[in-house]
């Protein structure tokens, strides 16, 4: 009786093993985990750092080729790569990334990881409602989860200050948001970056595949954006203000920050018709082709790059007018408190115990997720700022370092600097040049009007050996690090 039982096990295992084969999902062989350590750093102590480690997933889509976010690569220190869920980890490479398309591009240059996997097909076009999967690796078992599209929204990217079109989903799953691929049918529609609750934001593969194809092909620029703010009219008096004739349509252009070279003809008032070939609504809509109703700004980045020139009709002054608008190139060093500062180490400045730092996002980001209401409202009232020929960017004194050299100063902190020894200071490099033109002996900091303190006078002959003496007290390596 034993014999027959033990060849039924036998058999159910093999059924069993058949079936789980079966069974497996063919994105399995597409789908891989990254893990990634990179140097994270506090911007209130800039010369610590420490080492963090993260997961997140990618998708092969060529031949030694994966493509994933791009966040949580920046300033990496290893990237490794698994196929299967366990097993051998291969150190891996970036071979293109670009933060403000939130793209990277990966290879393993060891030819063993490649046996076996699969390139999967990004689609051309995504759906804008229904049920989608939502596929990755968990605990060395292969997920598959259902996710509700609900709409397609534009945005603004999650490593940049561009608008771009998103992907909204909702989802139940927790800890969703690593470049998790989502699917429909044979083919991927988005990769994730980001969940809220029970909201999940993804990267749609339009966007995706049109710019993986043109990086290929050579033609991929970065990505441009419209360099105006504009306001809607729906308000029939306004147009009439204008003199516009016709159907109420369009919006009105409010404001063109000024950049450094941008020969765009666009002035305040004008009123926008068209973008592109597609005309634009009274609340700021053009109607897609694939998507339908979408906000104007998708248009810069809808199979356009920085330096294309785009179409537009204008009504200025009572007659209608054609012109060429030239796409910028997104820059985080375009704003006047950059949004990111990426694969590079905090800047500061410490002389005679005082700590001066660019103002920038991830300096504001200290205060926590809900930076924009901890942080100290007077920088943060810099933030929707326009930059100038004056001053392209801020530099704070944000903390002071207790030594006898600047006593009664060692509580002054995030305060903007506007001038030292009469040179205005904009950039952390003007600092040391600064600091070697001395006035009668003396250093002579100045702080932008309305600040909580004016100015800070310090002696200059003892400036150096009070620096190297604090440098040792505190175990500071340097007393700069500033990036060319």
């Amino acid at each position: 009786m034993k014999y027959p039982l033990a060849i039924a096990l036998v058999f159910l295992g093999i059924v069993s093993s058949s079936l789980a084969q079966r069974a497996r999902s063919p994105w399995a062989d597409s789908v891989v985990r990254l893990d990634i350590n990179r140097h994270q750093y506090n911007f209130f102590q800039p010369w610590a750092r420490r080492v963090s480690a993260s997961q997140k997933f990618g998708v092969v889509v060529g031949k030694r080729e994966i493509v994933t976010t791009a966040n949580l690569l920046f300033n990496h220190t290893l990237l490794r790569l698994q196929k299967g869920g366990r097993g051998q980890w291969y150190t891996g490479r970036i071979t293109w990334i670009d933060y403000h398309a939130n793209l990277a591009l990966l290879t393993v240059d060891d030819a063993e990881f490649w046996e076996g996997l699969k390139p999967a097909k990004l689609a051309s076009q995504v759906p804008d409602s229904g049920t989608v999967e939502l596929v990755r690796w968990s605990s060395g078992r292969f997920e598959v989860r259902n996710l509700n599209l609900n709409r397609l929204q534009v945005r603004k990217g999650q490593l940049t200050f561009v608008d771009m079109l998103h992907l909204q989903l909702d989802s139940e799953i927790n800890g969703v948001g690593w470049s998790e691929a989502l699917t429909k049918g044979d083919e991927v529609i988005g990769l994730t970056i980001s969940q809220s609750r029970n909201k999940c934001l993804a990267i749609p593969s339009s966007f995706i595949r049109s710019v993986l194809q043109a990086q290929s092909e050579g033609t991929y620029r970065g990505m441009g954006f419209f360099n105006f703010y504009w306001q809607q009219s729906e308000n029939p008096t306004t147009l009439d203000f204008l003199d516009l004739t016709g159907p109420r349509r369009g919006v009105i252009v409010t404001e063109i920050p000024a950049l450094p070279g941008d020969e765009n003809t666009l002035k305040r008032n004008d009123i926008l018709l068209s973008i592109d070939g597609f005309g634009i609504d009274t609340v700021g809509d053009y109607d897609d082709p694939q998507y339908g109703a979408m906000m104007l700004e998708n248009l810069a980045t809808r199979n356009h790059w920085a330096g294309d020139k785009i179409p537009m009709t204008i009504w200025r002054e009572g007659a209608e007018l054609e012109l060429l608008y030239t796409l910028p190139k997104a820059d985080f060093d375009m704003e006047l408190i950059p949004t990111a500062r990426y694969d590079v180490p905090p800047e500061y400045v410490m002389a005679g115990g005082l700590i001066f730092q660019p103002l920038t996002v991830p300096y504001l980001k200290s205060w926590g997720s809900d930076w924009q209401r901890r942080a100290p409202v007077r920088l943060i009232h810099y933030k929707g700022q326009p930059p100038t020929e004056e001053r392209p960017r801020l530099v704070v004194l944000s903390t002071v370092l207790p030594d006898a050299y600047n006593i009664g100063y060692q509580s002054y902190r995030f305060v903007v600097v506007d001038k030292i020894n009469g040179q205005r200071i904009s950039e952390i490099n003007q600092i040391q040049a600064a600091l070697e033109q001395s006035s009668d002996g003396y250093h002579l900091i100045e702080f932008e009007q309305g600040e909580p303190v004016e100015r800070i006078v310090l002696d200059a002959k003892r400036l150096g050996a009070a620096t190297q003496r604090i440098m040792l007290r505190y175990g500071l390596a340097e007393a700069a690090v500033v990036n060319d």
